[in-house]
């Protein structure tokens, strides 16, 4: 046995009675103090400031499950700020909103420290980070003319609390889809996609027969053994996307990426980056042939 090893059993939240932050170990393998940010380079960047990208941020912090303890969560901040990155440098500005209008959550244990641009894109969106707008009210004012270029979902397990029985998010991402206006989605982001089927029989079909790359259910299903989470999700989105007629296409992370249609896809944090590139690229090209 290897005595040096970090320890496997999930960290307390001291904020909370049962629940749980990912175990030293997990944070040993999946965190990281630095992130890749190449590839921000955008000569045709935006600069008349009329678009923008609307981002759906998580508002709670914890996550039951199976066995009752509480996963402490929120929005992982590599999976938010490496996509925001690419598209604050494309010129793109960014709205955000959460379900209730209260602040963003954040997986704060695996924020990139030593990172100074990151660093510096969270302190200059902490105030709406803190201060966001009501998704209700921004969904009630979306119409063909509205200056959001696309919908931005971050991952982490915080996207798993709300946003898949949102009405809300059913008409922005409705919205999205009738008006050609991308979705941007990443690791536990998509599901929020379940969203579309809200009310609706058999699950809706907005996004019927879309590939998408995220966060695989076998994975989940793995995390408690390394104490990333304190006990199994009592639900995995994959398996109700597949119920909606959407395919989750990797079966591990490296990284992966790739377009359907209107829906930008990554598959974990190690997407951030390719992802926030595929975005601003998108955004970019697609408002220039306009």
């Amino acid at each position: 046995m290897n005595t040096s090893e970090p320890s496997r059993q999930p960290s307390p939240d001291p904020a909370e009675r049962d629940a749980f932050f990912p175990s030293p170990y997990s944070l040993s393998q999946f965190t990281s103090a630095t992130t890749d940010l190449s590839g921000a380079d955008y000569p045709d960047a935006r600069r008349d400031g009329r678009w923008k990208v609307l981002m759906i941020a998580a508002d709670e912090r914890y996550l039951p499950t199976a066995n009752g303890h509480l996963f402490s969560t929120g929005n992982h901040p590599v999976e938010t700020l490496l996509p925001m990155y690419h598209l604050h440098k494309a010129g793109f500005g960014i709205d955000v909103a959460t379900l209730s209008g209260n602040p963003v959550k954040f997986e704060w244990w695996a924020f990139p420290r030593e990172d100074r641009e990151i660093g510096g894109l969270h302190e200059h969106y902490e105030p709406r980070f803190r201060q966001p707008l009501h998704l209700d009210d921004v969904a009630a004012a979306l119409d063909a003319g509205s200056d959001y270029a696309a919908v931005f979902i971050p991952g982490g397990h915080g996207a798993l609390i709300g946003l898949p029985e949102s009405r809300a998010v059913k008409a922005t991402l409705q919205w999205a889809v009738d008006n050609q206006r991308h979705i941007i989605t990443l690791c536990h982001g998509p599901a929020a996609l379940l969203a579309a089927g809200v009310d609706e029989a058999g699950g809706g079909s907005l996004f019927r027969g879309h590939r998408i790359c995220a966060f695989p259910d076998a994975m989940d299903r793995q995390t408690p053994d390394i104490g990333y989470m304190p006990g199994q999700l009592p639900w995995f989105f994959g398996e109700r996307l597949a119920q909606q007629g959407v395919q989750i296409v990797n079966e591990g992370i490296d990284g992966s990426v790739m377009q359907d249609r209107l829906l930008l896809t990554g598959d974990s944090p190690l997407a951030g980056n390719a992802l926030g590139k595929l975005a601003a690229r998108t955004l970019l090209d697609a408002l220039a042939a306009r």
